[in-house]
Formats: structure tokens, sequence, C-alpha cells
């Protein structure tokens, strides 16, 4: 397959990058984790004037029809520049599923204020005995006059704080486990009933913990078909692990650079640890990972949109998603230790940014799956 990036592509990546450079340096990027919103409002808006908010949004809601592909240059600028705006829960997920499966009435209400930077969502489906089964929900709907009465608990909702809008899992059938039974639902966070405990990762991102105690909603914001939502669901997971896989292959490169400049610079015995030859095999070794892993993932993401289309079936699919995922945990693991290890005591320090890497190099290993659920799911697939 073809490695390079299009005309497109390349133009997109020069403008994000050029953001990056202009908005996100290390020390701007410490100033927008200590403010209130936990993001920059301003970066937020020159992402949605460059279109890439609405990059993979339907053409009849203000989009562009792009598909994964399209968004790699974007994760990967997000993943070297630690940007911690809630693109990946508003576009890889939120958007995804309401794009997929809302009403006509909820796309056009939504997803052209998405395309404007004017709506940011966040998904609620993760629980904490769940570990990666995304059929293990114990959240439920019950059916009420008018609407739905949600009561349970979500774990780690990712950019929830932020969130104008929450898309939520519950069951209306089924016990946890069942593949049938899943909806989805559109909440506002200041719904009554709903109480949010925020919380910062340990890589800078805000999240949250819900507790869903009778939260009324209506009927019409029931997102696609009531008890069938876990097909939209799993599609929506593949969608977003591919980006996660691109945003950590961006991360990984800005930590090789990193270190290779660190062991031009850093002198020991009157000459750059550079010129050591045992440290140059570990800083190849760290390339070719972040080599592999970015061959990889550009092949999930063909995957993804091939599906898409119908030209491949979802087992396939999934069984190149995982395998992109299980490269990655791997990849970032080796990446992101040596990197540690070869600027010595001072990568550990919170003023390196390599140090904020590493932590971020390790939260998009374990994010939508860690080694063990994706090798388990490639295994049960092949």
């Amino acid at each position: 397959m073809n490695f390079q990036y299009t005309e497109e592509q390349q133009l997109l990546a020069d403008s994000i990058a050029r953001l990056a450079q202009e908005h996100y340096g290390f020390e701007a990027r410490k100033r927008i984790l200590q403010s209130a919103e936990g993001y920059s409002p301003e970066v937020w808006s020159r992402l949605a004037e460059l279109g890439l908010l609405a990059l993979t949004l339907p053409s009849d809601q203000g989009g562009f029809d792009g598909g994964a592909l399209d968004l790699v240059a974007t994760m990967e600028t997000i993943g070297s520049a630690l940007m911690v705006e809630p693109f990946l829960p508003t576009v890889g997920l939120g958007a995804r599923l309401l794009a997929r499966e809302g009403s006509d009435a909820l796309r056009a209400a939504l997803l052209p204020a998405v395309a404007e930077g004017r709506m940011r969502l966040a998904w609620a489906h993760d629980e904490a005995a769940a570990r990666y089964d995304a059929t293990r929900i114990e959240a439920r709907a019950e059916a009420v006059s008018g609407g739905w009465q949600i009561s349970g608990q979500k774990s780690m909702v990712i950019g929830a704080p932020a969130a104008d809008r929450l898309i939520v899992s519950a069951r209306t059938a089924g016990a946890p486990g069942d593949p049938g039974g899943l909806s989805l639902f559109l909440l506002e966070p200041a719904s009554v009933g709903l109480t949010m405990k925020t919380l910062r990762t340990q890589d800078g991102q805000r999240a949250a913990d819900l507790s869903l105690d009778a939260v009324f909603v209506a009927d019409s914001s029931l997102v696609g078909t009531e008890g069938e939502a876990l097909a939209a669901i799993e599609e929506a997971l593949d969608f977003a692990t591919v980006l996660a896989c691109a945003e950590a292959v961006g991360a990984m490169k800005y930590a090789n650079a990193a270190t290779l400049e660190y062991l031009k610079t850093r002198r020991q015995f009157g000459v750059p640890i550079g010129s050591f030859q045992a440290l140059q095999h570990r800083l190849v070794d760290m390339y070719i990972r972040a080599e592999q892993a970015r061959s990889i993932t550009l092949l999930a993401c063909s995957r993804v949109d091939a599906a898409g289309r119908g030209a491949i079936s979802t087992a396939e699919k999934m069984r190149a998603v995982s395998a992109a995922k299980l490269n990655i945990c791997d990849a970032v693991r080796h990446v992101g230790q040596e990197a540690i290890q070869l600027h010595g005591g001072m990568g550990m320090t919170q003023e390196m940014k390599v140090a904020h890497t590493f932590k971020r190099l390790t939260m998009l290993g374990q994010q939508f799956g860690d080694a063990d659920h994706h090798l388990d799911r490639y295994a049960a697939l092949t």
C-alpha cells in the first residue's frame, strides 16, 4: 500500500503542524493543562476553522465524508504536540455514533454544531467491571411515559467535563454480557439525577466518573434502534482505536526525535553520548518500532475505511484493528521506556516534555483495550 500522504492530506498535515507550533509549545501546553477548561478554546476554534472537526462527518451535515486515513496526519500531530483538546471523544466517538445511528433530527441539530466547533461530545460507556468488554454493561434504562429513566455508573469518561452532550450506553433488555439489549441515549450534563465526579488522568486529560440515578430522557434522545446498539458501539470503538494508534505514532515520533537530539548534545568523557555504539543501537530499535507501528496503523485505518464502504467484512476489519493495537501496545512501552532511560534521571522530571510524552504513551497503550484484550480478540476472530 502507499504510505505517503495525498497532496490534500499533506497540506492538512502542514496546517496542523503550524497550528501546533503557534499555539502548543511546551510552556503553553502547561498553561492549558492548568486552565479551568483543561483545553484551549482558541485551539478548538482553529481546529474547526481548518475543517478538522467536520472532516469525517457526512456531507449532508456540513462534513466532508472523510475516513480514518484522512485523520492520520491530524492524530499524529495531536500526539506529537500532546494536545489535550477533546478531539477523539468528540469526532472519533460521539460524532461517529450520531452520524451513523442518530435520527435525522438529532443529526441536523448536533452535527453541524460539531463541525463549527460549537458542540463537544463525550461517550459514557466504560464501567468498572467491564474490562474492555463492550457487552458487559450494567447500567439500565427503563421505559417510562414519554421516555426513559437511566440508572447506573460510568467510569473514566474522557472529555466529559468539557462536553456539551453525553452519549450514554445502557441496557434496555438482557444481562451484562449479552450481545443484545444495549441502547444509546443522548444526555445533557446538567440532567437531574446525573452526578459527575471530575478527575485528571495521569497524562493531564480531563475525565469524569458518572453516577446516574433515574435520569430521565425523552424518546427523541434514543440514538439508533432500541436494544440493537452493539454493532454501532463496536464500529465506533474500532474507529477510535485506529485514531488512538495514529496519535501514539505521533507521540513516538516526538520521543525519538527528542532522544536523538539529547544524545547529540549530552556529553560524557569529552564526546557526545550519541557516539556510543550501544546507544545508537537502542535508538535504531526505537525508530524501527515506531515505523512498524505507523505501517500497521495505516493498514488498520484503510481496513476501517474499506469496511465502511462494504468492501471487506467486519471480521477482517476487526482483525486488522486488533493487530494494530497489539503492535502499538508493545511499541509505546518500548519507545517510551527507552526514551526515559536514554535521557537519564532528567527524563523523569516534569520540566521535560519527554516525561509527559511517556505518560501519554502509557495511557494510549491502555485506551480502548490493552495487549491482552486485543490478543484475545484477534485469536477469536482468526
